[in-house]
């Protein structure tokens, strides 16, 4: 599951209106989480129906989850930012009417390539409100109070990474008017204006002191990992000629002048988007990494097992849901368990879930590729809720454990950063394993679609299992880092 994010990145208290966040305030703040979550999740099993109603190719459906997950994640810091300086039950409003007049664009996308400028469009919406929940939550209770309330967050979000794969995948069996998966995207609006309008029952609340944005590093960030985006999920599809690898090549050009930039409006006594001195740490460094390499695996299994379940054995995208929700379930048990392991062994108890998170993720590529044509994928439930138990009992601490690797002083804008990084390294890991899969189904033309897609899901999780290995090394050496440090 992708659904673990983090609060504002803001960290100095702001001053809310005199007006208490009631029940119903409460309320419509989760509602603002559930549907940005809800639509990281749900687009995977409205894939299919996508790519008969659009004639989408293989890069415009990696695209499609793709666009959503990098606008979201390139301006999460810019949403905190606006609205600790703006107001942040306007930041609120706005992202959650933008939110919805996009959901309804992506409902009436004529073809996919509109889709997936809507779908940007929605990753930017979500960006602007999602940070504001946390922070409100945080400025409006708090002891007992601010940990009940971000307890029900992370229900909600839980829930709703449920809810996108059974519910999404009924709303698209259903066929409602025939709209198919349109209406995943189109339940949104109504949804999402309602929010708006009951969002004046939350407190006002803005920074007096907030940091202004930095526009110009915001669009340099942008426009670089959207170059490298594009090259990886192009390259393969077209054979890599000459422009992808331009494109590539211009990605690192861009984002090493952020870097420059970055380092710039520090140095005049700005405030830059990213600290470079932060990211200079080994330690943060080496978190940074492990962060993208864990969220990217997530996203990577769910557009596999997607492809998989429903293009490659037919099944409906109700049946498919409900052959992952057990996984859900191990990831809510495992999120659960996770806390007390690592009070008890530290670090070490994340490295041992990354193992089992690992073996899981083998089980699952082994069993496919072995059984080809030949598997029943509800067989592939035992596997899954293993898998899903390890990966809750990976993510929810790991974040907790990357932000201690920082000073208190530096964790705003170290939050900021792990927040953008689990989207950015989510619509990397889509890009990696789409590259992958659609490499194999190439090579297996000659096969029938069970057995070709099979092969693609084998191959595909290749780039999961080397992920997760490269990730159990950084938790190993983060564990050794954090004890030399504390000795030192």
């Amino acid at each position: 599951m992708t659904s673990n994010a983090l609060p504002s990145p803001s960290a100095t208290p702001p001053c809310p209106d005199t007006r208490a966040l009631g029940p119903l305030g409460l309320g419509v703040l989760l509602s603002g989480g559930f549907i940005t979550i809800f639509d990281l999740f749900v687009v995977n099993v409205a894939i299919p129906s996508m790519q008969t109603t659009l004639s989408a190719s293989f890069a415009q459906i990696n695209f499609i989850i793709a666009a959503y997950e990098m606008a979201f994640g390139v301006l999460l810091i810019a949403g905190s930012r606006l609205g600790d300086r703006h107001g942040r039950r306007r930041l609120f409003r706005l992202g959650m009417a933008g939110f919805a007049l996009a959901s309804g664009l992506c409902g009436l996308a004529p073809d996919a390539n509109t889709l997936i400028g809507a779908r940007v469009l929605q990753g930017a919406a979500a960006a602007l409100l999602f940070p504001q929940v946390y922070a409100l939550i945080r400025v409006s209770y708090d002891g007992h109070a601010r940990r009940r309330a971000f307890g029900l967050m992370g229900m909600t979000l839980g829930l709703a990474a449920i809810a996108g794969q059974v519910l999404g995948g009924w709303i698209v069996h259903a066929d409602f008017l025939g709209l198919a998966w349109r209406t995943v995207f189109l339940v949104n609006v109504p949804l999402g204006l309602a929010a708006w309008a009951l969002a004046r029952h939350i407190p006002e609340s803005r920074e007096a002191q907030a940091a202004s944005m930095d526009w110009p590093g915001a669009a340099c960030l942008a426009a670089g990992l959207a170059l490298l985006l594009l090259a990886l999920i192009e390259g393969p599809a077209r054979h890599w000629p000459a422009w992808t690898f331009a494109c590539g090549a211009a990605s690192v050009a861009v984002l090493l002048a952020f870097a420059r930039m970055q380092r710039s409006v520090k140095a005049r006594g700005g405030a830059p988007l990213l600290d470079m001195g932060l990211i200079a740490q080994p330690g943060f460094a080496a978190g940074c990494l492990l962060v993208m390499l864990v969220f990217s695996t997530a996203s990577a299994m769910f557009l596999c097992y997607a492809l998989l379940v429903q293009t490659g054995f037919g099944l409906d995208a109700l049946t498919a849901g409900l052959i992952f929700a057990p996984a859900s379930v191990g990831f809510v048990a495992g999120s659960m368990a996770a806390p007390r392991l690592v009070n008890r062994f530290g670090t070490p108890a994340i490295a041992v879930a990354a193992l089992l998170y690992g073996g899981a993720t083998a089980a699952l590529m082994v069993k496919v590729g072995m059984a080809g044509a030949a598997l029943s994928p509800w067989s592939l439930v035992p596997a899954l809720v293993w898998l899903g138990a390890a990966q809750g009992a990976v993510n929810t601490p790991l974040v907790n454990v990357v932000l201690g690797l920082v000073q208190d002083h530096h964790a705003g804008m170290a939050a900021g950063v792990v927040s953008t990084l689990q989207q950015v390294g989510a619509a990397l890991g889509v890009s990696a394993a789409g590259m992958l899969f659609g490499g194999a189904l190439q090579a297996h033309a000659h096969a029938d679609a069970p057995e070709r897609y099979a092969h693609a899901f084998a191959t595909a999780m290749q780039f999961n299992v080397a992920a997760i290995a490269v990730s159990v090394a950084l938790l190993w050496w983060l564990g050794r880092h954090r004890d030399t440090a504390s000795l030192g």
